[in-house]
């Protein structure tokens, strides 16, 4: 044995010398990686030639061995570091030597790639990435850092540390509209940091409040990282628990579990919603704590220009507060007390198909012993007495066909059930009165009638739709009933739409937040999945960006405000009406909506390349789609590298006598702070893409194979990956700040302003451990 050691464990040594080395080379990370992997394995393949590395594995052929086995012990916990008293047995790192190994994983790792890179399931999901990359990109350069940072300072800075609260505040929100790190750190750095340095700001207080609210992108959906992080972890959490599940006797993890092995990105963009916002809260915290006990590094400041008229504080906690609260209470009361509600009488013409029991019973005793250990013996009771229910009733009942006397039955008791009140136009009249409110706020000396006319025909929809308007109402007819209350709403709106044009806050803030909460909910509602999302996020980006170009050059954006209008009215149309044109009986209402949401459609096209041109014409379309093109192109570039040195990790053990480490130890949880430190002190010296598609791949068998929540396994990932953006020597934030920061403020400032913020991402961490609800809270209220 070389110097002692393993020759698996020289192997890794190996391989991540030489991956190190090619960072440090000065090459692009995303050819360097794959450089790497083809020069590690020429160096191992040369030194097991040579007879240099002799692997050290446990006899499968001894006693000891056998032994083992038959007292019940599964082989994929037997190992060395588990039984260091089994005999063990010295070969050669690959079987067969080299040509060898290469001839069997060739084929491989074309597989692989072909798999999980060309062609694989989660190719739909990776094109994610280009959109919300092109998102951000857009975004980011149609200044709306510089308009929330200008705006923000305005609200926060005569608070103790405002300016930095301020920072913390913009941080979060371009996370959740760009989740570029890089431009949002360099814009924030450009913008924000000469501010706070004249205004006597500490610089260690600047420098890390902006590097830190810069990589909340990184945690906040959408992200990247998650996005690039949940499909490998969907992938690895299925095939980990089908091996768990196969392993103690049951057939499939469907039988094991109860449930199926499914984790998605959707899913993870729920669940990293809190953790995101709690980080944000906690760096706003430590601001304001620091100013409060370092007046002189953080004085307040005050921002010349305003946010609107002026509104006094019973007027604000009336229209602000007051009003919406009690509409938002209202609205929950009326959903509670069934006042208002699904107006939806669809039934269907079989009966229902019976409900299995919870769990599977038909298993050998095995799996039911596993079962028993997994669930409980009260669960597994349950599922028992629900089979003998099941098989004393005839077994499970299909759905049969009903007759129309039952048919007739069923729909006029779902008609008799139906709410007074549909949810969707509950929700319509509360976002008008919301509206409404906010612009009384806001201008609080102009004509009240406007709004007036609006609240009128908030309370005549009501009034409409409770007495005029029934569930068996087609949409034609709901339409027509209530044209004039929609009319007299859009009046409203139209006034209060140009009183909230004057406040500087809801100006900026309103147009992207509007994107935001289009992109998330969709997502966090579980109406699409995120690649759709991504496509309508990149698109309204884009038309902000026109929007915001012709603006700046004095010319009319009507077009671009029409489209939106246009792909709003083809929305309620989908949702309102039966679009299908080419069955029978098609009434002529239908082909009225089909028509009118083809010219919204076309419309849209128009006003989305319209968009385009004058991005183009404006110099900002070039150079977005080159920086989207660059930035895709290395990601996918290092997830082909990674690949690549992945599978020389695979090819003489190592990712088996890794795995085989962590799994000596009997408490998962244990693993589980083994694999989070190290990939903690990784973040130091390597990227999050590298530690994505290198390390996690290989402990990921492990981690995802137990008892954990997939979910909270996953967000505690990427918060630590998080920290690899601050932790020097190779944090690409600092790099980023470091690049826009005057002279006076030095490397040694970043650095120091930087700790504590790596500190607090190491508490925040600690407080998801301690209090995994944090995560799973949100995925529990949305419907998958």
């Amino acid at each position: 044995m070389l110097f002692g050691l393993d020759g698996v464990e020289i192997g890794l040594i190996i391989v991540f010398l030489c991956l190190f080395g090619g960072i440090l080379s000065g090459f692009p990370v995303a050819f360097a990686i794959g450089g790497a992997a083809l020069v590690s394995f020429g160096i191992i393949a040369a030194l097991d030639s040579a007879g240099l590395l002799i692997h050290q594995a446990v006899d499968p052929g001894s006693d000891a061995y056998r032994a083992l086995v038959a007292s019940g012990e599964q082989a994929i916990n037997i190992s060395k570091f588990r039984y260091p008293e089994l005999p063990l047995v010295a070969e050669p790192l690959f079987q067969g030597g080299w040509q060898m190994a290469v001839d069997r994983n060739l084929s491989f790792i074309v597989n692989r790639i072909n798999e999980r890179v060309l062609a694989g399931q989660s190719i739909e999901t990776l094109l994610a990435v280009l959109m919300f990359v092109l998102m951000g990109i857009t975004l980011e350069r149609s200044r709306i850092a510089n308009d929330l940072l200008t705006t923000m300072a305005r609200v926060f800075g005569p608070l103790p540390g405002g300016l930095a609260v301020s920072v913390v505040v913009v941080g979060a929100f371009l996370a959740a509209s760009t989740g570029i790190v890089g431009a949002t750190v360099v814009t924030m750095g450009l913008l924000s940091l000469p501010t706070m340095l004249r205004n006597n700001y500490s610089p260690e207080l600047a420098t890390g409040v902006i590097a830190a609210s810069g990589t909340l992108g990184q945690i906040i959906p959408p992200s990247i990282v998650i996005v690039l992080l949940g499909t490998l972890a969907g992938d690895l959490y299925s095939t980990a628990q089908e091996t768990r599940a196969i392993s103690v006797g049951c057939p499939d993890a469907l039988t094991y579990l109860g449930k199926a092995a499914v984790v998605s990105v959707g899913t993870l963009f729920q669940a990293a919603l809190l953790p995101g916002i709690f980080l944000a809260l906690l760096y706003g915290l430590y601001a304001f704590g620091y100013a409060l006990f370092n007046p002189e590094k953080a004085p307040p400041v005050t921002v010349e220009g305003g946010t609107g008229e002026y509104v006094t504080r019973s007027e604000a906690f009336t229209w602000y507060l007051g009003v919406p609260t009690a509409l938002i209470a209202a609205m929950f009361l009326a959903g509670s007390v069934g006042l208002m509600g699904s107006q939806n009488v669809t039934v269907s013409s079989y009966s229902e198909r019976g409900e299995a029991a919870s769990l599977r019973t038909n298993v050998g005793e095995q799996c039911q012993a596993a079962m028993i250990e997994l669930h409980g013996q009260s669960a597994w009771d349950q599922a028992v007495a629900e089979q003998e229910a099941i098989t004393a009733a005839g077994g499970l009942s299909d759905s049969v066909e009903l007759t129309e006397d039952e048919l007739a039955a069923k729909q006029a008791k779902a008609i008799d059930d139906a709410a007074p009140i549909g949810t969707g136009i509950g929700i319509f009249v509360l976002m008008v009165a919301l509206v409404l409110s906010v612009a009384r706020g806001v201008a609080p000396f102009d004509s009240f009638r406007p709004l007036a006319i609006g609240g009128l025909g908030i309370v005549l929809a009501l009034l409409s739709d409770i007495l005029f308007i029934t569930p068996n109402t087609s949409p034609g007819g709901v339409t027509l009933i209530l044209a004039i209350p929609t009319v007299l709403m859009l009046w409203g709106l139209t006034a209060a739409s140009a009183r909230l044009a004057r406040n500087d806050l809801i100006r900026v803030v309103f147009p992207p937040l509007v994107l935001i909460v289009a992109v998330l909910g969709s997502i966090l509602g579980g109406i699409t999945n995120p690649t759709p999302a991504a496509a309508l996020g990149a698109g309204g980006a884009i038309m902000l960006a026109a929007f915001r170009r012709l603006k700046d050059e004095g010319k009319s954006g009507r077009v671009i405000i029409a489209t939106a209008l246009a792909i709003v009215v083809m929305i309620l149309i989908g949702v309102n009406f039966d679009l299908r044109v080419t069955v029978e009986g098609v009434k002529t209402e239908q082909w009225l909506a089909y028509l009118v949401a083809q010219a919204c459609y076309l419309f849209a096209i128009f006003g989305l390349l319209y968009s385009c041109v004058v991005l183009w014409l404006g110099g900002v379309l070039t150079p977005v789609i080159r920086e989207t093109a660059k930035v895709t192109s290395m990601v996918f570039t290092i997830l082909i590298g990674s690949q690549l040195l992945n599978l020389v990790v695979i090819s003489f053990g190592g990712e088996h006598y890794i795995q085989s480490f962590l799994r000596s130890f009997d408490n998962e949880l244990v693993v589980f702070l083994i694999v989070m430190v190290v990939l903690f002190f990784l973040g130091f010296v390597l990227d999050f893409l590298e530690i994505i598609y290198i390390v996690v791949p290989i402990v990921g068998p492990v981690i995802y194979g137990g008892t954990m929540d997939p979910k909270w396994v996953t967000i505690m990932i990427a918060v630590n990956l998080q920290t690899s953006f601050l932790t020097p020597p190779f944090g690409f934030a600092l790099f980023y700040l470091r690049g826009v920061a005057p002279a006076s403020v030095t490397t040694g400032h970043i650095y120091r302003g930087v700790l504590p913020f790596v500190l607090i991402q190491v508490v925040g961490l600690a407080i998801l451990w301690a209090f995994p609800s944090i995560v799973t809270i949100v995925p529990d209220l949305f419907p998958n």
